[in-house]
């Protein structure tokens, strides 16, 4: 049997090179990092570095990062701090977000005096740009937008430059989760008008356990984790340094090889969705997934129109065949919940239907393409 890994948006697998150098720190420079002695000065040295070199991969300052235990944390973080430190009271977003924003901003809803406004999202993912700027042309208290870079189930790519001008224009402050796109989207945070960012080491050939928030100088934001200096401050808590010199690792090459991947990756999307129209001329795509414009190169979010009974066990058999793939977001598909971005958009027949994301890598093969499909008219046909 073949082992096919089309999981990618819930996690990819390391980089040798990822592994080879977190061993080395693991075994050579294994010292606290806040310690003065020569072991601490040498993590010290590993973490500083690590952090400047991110930095610098983004377009901005080595102290606008601050290092996490990934996405959900930075978000936590931002969220959180702007209500309770940074005078907030209204926040935007959208209900096609991740959870780790959207349940975070519905419990300072819950506990706090927070007004939050969803902007509307249309049927092919993508956020309704004018109804943002009424949102934010009639706000009244201070205002802060949360829309993710690129959404982790269908793929949607918001603008965030257009975003970020209207932000701007109307004076809110504008944080971003960009888990699913640091890594593999050109991005230059320094050109841009997003003041705070979420990002996670494993989901570009990183370690799990690590990430870190982009956080605009001067913003004010304060500590989610208190108990030490770490981090400026920001974070509590010895840095795992190892994880975070292996994050840096795979975002260089992330970066170094991004336009050779990108080109691989984009192939195989492409040969995906011409030998499944092929074979199975049913399915469908859910959102813009197939415009390369609209969509992340790397996710095809795909409606297969079969009977309830053959729907509950299809990503089961796939299992069986040695096929990873999504129903939905990792986050919740170990739940029996539906996919509350899919609801934004389709209407209750489309929904009937399942929907299973694919997502790709470097790693991938045409040879894993033509499996998966044959497999698929297998089980379907």
């Amino acid at each position: 049997m073949q082992k096919v890994y089309f999981d990618n948006a819930a996690t990819t697998p390391l980089r040798p090179e990822v592994i080879e150098k977190m061993t080395t720190v693991l075994r050579e420079d294994y010292g606290n990092p806040s310690s003065t002695h020569g072991f601490g000065r040498s993590a010290k040295n590993h973490l500083e570095q690590a952090r400047k070199n991110i930095a610098s991969y983004l377009g901005v300052t080595a102290a606008e990062i601050t290092f996490t235990s990934g996405g959900t944390e930075a978000d936590n973080l931002v969220l959180n701090s702007a209500v309770r430190d940074l005078s907030v009271t209204h926040i935007i977003t959208s209900k096609v977000e991740h959870h780790a924003v959207l349940h975070t901003l519905q419990e300072l809803e819950r506990k706090t005096a927070l007004q939050l406004s969803y902007v509307a999202v249309q049927n092919n993912g993508a956020i309704d740009y004018t109804h943002l700027e009424t949102l934010l042309d009639t706000a009244t208290d201070k205002t802060l937008v949360s829309l993710m870079h690129v959404n982790n189930e269908i793929g949607t790519i918001l603008d965030i430059d257009r975003v970020g001008m209207l932000c701007r224009q109307y004076d809110a402050l504008f944080h971003s989760d960009m888990v699913q796109s640091i890594g593999h989207l050109p991005i230059d945070l320094g050109k841009t008008a997003v003041d705070f960012a979420a990002a996670s080491a494993h989901k570009f050939h990183g370690p799990k356990g690590v990430g870190f928030a982009y956080i605009k100088k001067s913003s004010g934001i304060q500590p989610l984790i208190y108990g030490g200096q770490q981090e400026r401050g920001y974070r509590g808590g010895t840095e795992g340094v190892h994880n975070i010199v292996g994050m840096e690792e795979a975002l260089r090459i992330a970066y170094e090889n991004m336009e050779n991947e990108k080109t691989h990756i984009a192939q195989l999307k492409s040969y995906f969705i011409t030998q499944i129209q092929k074979k199975l001329p049913i399915v469908s795509f859910n959102a813009d997934c197939t415009v390369a414009t609209h969509c992340t190169y790397t996710l095809l979010n795909v409606s297969i129109p079969m009977p309830s009974d053959k729907a509950g066990i299809l990503l089961f058999q796939l299992d069986i065949h040695g096929i990873a793939c999504s129903k939905g977001s990792a986050c919740q598909s170990g739940s029996h919940q539906g996919s509350h971005v899919l609801a934004e958009i389709l209407d209750m027949e489309a929904l009937s239907n399942p929907s299973i994301r694919f997502s790709f890598s470097a790693f991938n093969t045409i040879e894993e393409v033509e499996y998966v499909v044959d497999t698929l008219g297998t089980l379907i046909g």
